[in-house]
């Protein structure tokens, strides 16, 4: 095996281990934030102007 793969597949490990023993309470919280955080306003306007950026471009260049 490649020592880059080995050093992804430790580090893999090393996260799931992290995260098990973290548990579900920790789990939730860190959900929670990610969600609180993917729909505050700033961020909805941010992915819909990102959308509206995205579409402009793709009919400019299609």
């Amino acid at each position: 095996m490649r020592p880059k793969t080995l050093f992804i597949l430790a580090i893999v490990a090393f996260a799931y281990l992290l995260g098990a023993r973290a548990g579900r309470e920790r789990y939730e919280q860190i959900t929670g934030a990610v969600s609180s955080f993917w729909n505050s306003p700033d961020v909805k306007k941010a992915r819909k102007k990102a959308k509206a950026e995205a579409e402009k471009a793709r009919r400019r260049y299609a």
